[in-house]
C-alpha cells in the first residue's frame, strides 16, 4: 500500500526541516484507464484519483510531476486534461528542484519521496481510495 511510503516521506521530511515533498506521477493505468489508442488519449479517471489530485494540488508541501512515457504532443494533452480539472502537475519527467549534490546525481532520474506507478506496484483500484482517505481524516 502506498499510504505507508506517503507517511514515511512526511516523517523524514519533518526529521530534516524539509518543506516539501515530492511526488512523481505515471498517467496510464494509474490515474488514467488506458483506451490503448494513438493519438487519442484517455480521459477516463480512475475512482478517487481526481479528487485526491485535485486535494493533492492544493497543497504548498507537495511537488507534483508527471513521470510518463508518453509522447510530447500527448503530454501537452493530459496538462490540459489535467488543468480542465484543476489537477496541477508542476514539472514532466523532471524535478528542477533537487540538484546534484554529494548525496546524489539526478541528471538522468529525477529525485522524488513517494512513486505512484503501477509498474512499482501502484493499484489504482485501492490506492487512491486509500489516498483519498488518508488526505481527509489524517493528510501528514
Amino acid at each position: 500500500m502506498i499510504v505507508p511510503a506517503i507517511k514515511k516521506a512526511f516523517e523524514t521530511a519533518r526529521r530534516l526541516n524539509w518543506e516539501k515533498t515530492y511526488w512523481a506521477f505515471d498517467i496510464h493505468e494509474t490515474i488514467l484507464v488506458p483506451n490503448w489508442q494513438a493519438r487519442n488519449i484517455p480521459t477516463e479517471f480512475y475512482p478517487d484519483a481526481k479528487e485526491a489530485l485535485q486535494l493533492l494540488s492544493k497543497r504548498d508541501d507537495i511537488v507534483m510531476f508527471l513521470y510518463t512515457c508518453s509522447h510530447p504532443h500527448d503530454t501537452d494533452e493530459y496538462m490540459l486534461l489535467f488543468k480542465k480539472y484543476d489537477i496541477h502537475f508542476d514539472f514532466v519527467n523532471e524535478n528542477p528542484e533537487i540538484v546534484n549534490s554529494d548525496l546524489g546525481y539526478y541528471d538522468k532520474k529525477p529525485y522524488f519521496n513517494v512513486l505512484l506507478d503501477d509498474k512499482a506496484g501502484f493499484d489504482p483500484t485501492t490506492e487512491w481510495p486509500a489516498i483519498l482517505k488518508w488526505i481527509k481524516e489524517d493528510g501528514r
